[in-house]
């Protein structure tokens, strides 16, 4: 099969209006450290031009120092120990967290348009995972009452056992730039449910929604130095979260590279660490699957948030048998998908730097040069404009290339065909990564053998890139290790004590 199709994008790319007026004015802002929105000590800032709207400055916030990080996490840390944000029952904590869902809802279209014009994602989808939010920390709020520890009354007559949870302690989060305000909702509800007090270094790309978020907070009514927020870069905010003793937890979400590092910077401490950290996601089309479906969700799950996506599906396995018409279907279907405006009818947006737009093209030429079959896309777009690059799709990759390996992070699918069940499970497995998989099928066995073999640790069937609270997400492999969400999500952030009780005197041990 040939296909050197290499269309023109006029048609669906929608260039940047950049004299729209939500981008007149830049919005600054301050760190929350308890309780008080507060600058840089040295005064330094960070600002953030908007990456799908060339020249335009949407953002500035301070730049942290390990100074500053220090006093944040002193604050946390006196909040946990001697404030009562960890004594408050259940009942207490779940009644201020609803209030946070709530004052959520109440700003989302204002954190909508934040998370927009910094991440470049378009604004309809911005929105709605504002919206998502409200609900994880709906659903934290209402797990926070009910969390249980166990009891053990088999264990002897005269003994009685009992496992009581309780809250781990100070937690430093640090969240990447590609769903910021989703990422710190995945995390901060389930942390500030379980008792723990948090302080969170968002990407100094994306850091605007998470202030406003601690403000938001602040104003539901959690306590002062319970929720505290500083920004900056990592190797100046956010590798102190990893060094200091005072911190308990450390939940990172972002690269293996940066991942391992900081277990690294941690381990003296002996903090636990919980890291998400990359994927090469694996979306495994058998012959029998609705083809129609299949190619809408394969557009889906490699071009969602321009691919900026660590579960995003970018390997496409498909049964050769079903190869030709597959790939027509969907590149049928990507040369009318509109990308390009944030704040247009966009389906996907801009590359968060100019830099992180010249890697992906870089791996694309790196495709190219190792023998993969471009079909279609490949190119910047409008580069005097902002960072975009149009739907790229390869077919007749092999295993080891390079795009078919390596985290690209951007709207680009690698092709791989398969014959049968087996050789489909084994190619899956193939990459160091085990964050996320798809498969399609109308048969249900064909299904769920494939999701019992295949090493990932979120899964979908006959979908991509679904989600809930209630449903636990993680990695295996070079993907990271812990969970969260769900009730799993409450252990990360618990320590679990055992307690012996004897009923009665007990034997003596030494006879006089």
């Amino acid at each position: 099969m040939t296909m050197n199709i290499q269309p023109r994008f006029q048609d669906n790319f929608l260039a940047p209006n950049l004299s729209d007026p939500r981008l007149a004015s830049k919005r600054s802002y301050r760190m929350l450290v308890d309780g008080k929105s507060v600058d840089a000590q040295s005064g330094e800032t960070i600002s953030r031009e908007s990456p799908g709207h060339r020249g335009k400055v949407v953002g500035e916030w301070p730049a942290a120092s390990s100074q500053d990080v220090s006093r944040a996490i002193g604050v946390a840390r006196r909040a946990f120990d001697e404030g009562p944000w960890a004594r408050m029952s259940g009942a207490e904590r779940s009644t201020i967290l609803h209030r946070v869902a709530a004052g959520i809802l109440q700003h989302q279209e204002e954190l909508g348009l934040i998370e927009c014009l910094e991440t470049g994602k378009p604004l309809t989808q911005a929105t709605g995972e504002i919206g998502y939010c409200a609900d994880l920390w709906t659903y934290a709020a209402g797990m926070a009452r009910g969390l249980e520890g166990d009891s053990h009354n088999a264990i002897g007559d005269n003994r009685l056992g009992l496992v009581l949870r309780e809250p781990a302690g100070v937690v430093g989060i640090i969240t990447p730039w590609n769903f910021p305000f989703i990422i710190v909702s995945e995390r901060v509800p389930w942390a500030l449910g379980a008792g723990c007090t948090v302080v969170v270094k968002p990407s100094e790309f994306t850091s605007g929604t998470t202030i406003r978020l601690a403000d938001i907070a602040l104003e539901a009514g959690v306590p002062p130095g319970v929720f505290n927020v500083v920004t900056g870069t990592g190797p100046a905010a956010g590798q102190l979260l990893a060094e200091d003793p005072r911190v308990d937890v450390l939940a990172f979400t972002g690269s293996v590279r940066v991942g391992t590092h900081l277990a690294a910077l941690a381990a003296p401490t002996v903090k636990r660490v919980g890291l998400e950290l990359g994927g090469k996601g694996p979306q495994v089309v058998f012959a029998d699957a609705d083809l129609e479906a299949a190619a809408d969700g394969i557009a889906y799950g490699v071009y969602h948030n321009a691919g900026q996506c660590c579960i995003s599906g970018s390997r496409l396995i498909v049964h050769n048998a079903i190869r030709p018409a597959l790939l027509e279907r969907l590149l049928e279907l990507s040369r009318r998908l509109p990308f390009g405006d944030p704040l247009g009818d966009s389906k996907f947006g801009a590359m968060v730097t100019d830099q992180h737009a010249e890697k992906v093209a870089s791996y694309i030429a790196k495709g190219v040069s190792e023998g993969a079959e471009l079909l279609l896309g490949g190119d910047r777009v409008a580069a005097s404009k902002g960072n975009f690059i149009a739907p790229t799709v390869f077919d007749r990759v092999t295993p080891n290339m390079t795009i078919a390996q390596e985290e690209i992070f951007g709207p680009v699918l690698s092709t791989i065909g398969f014959d049968t069940p087996e050789e489909a499970v084994a190619l899956a497995n193939t990459t160091p990564y085990g964050l996320s998989a798809s498969v399609w099928s109308r048969d249900l066995e064909t299904a769920i053998q494939a999701t019992r073999r295949i090493r990932a640790g979120r899964f979908w069937i006959n979908s991509v890139i679904d989600g809930t609270p209630e449903m636990p997400i993680g990695g295996y492999k070079k993907s990271g290790v812990g969970r969260e969400l769900g009730r799993y999500g409450f252990d990360e952030y618990s320590q679990f004590k055992g307690l012996h009780m004897t009923l009665g005197r007990p034997q003596p041990w030494f006879q006089h």
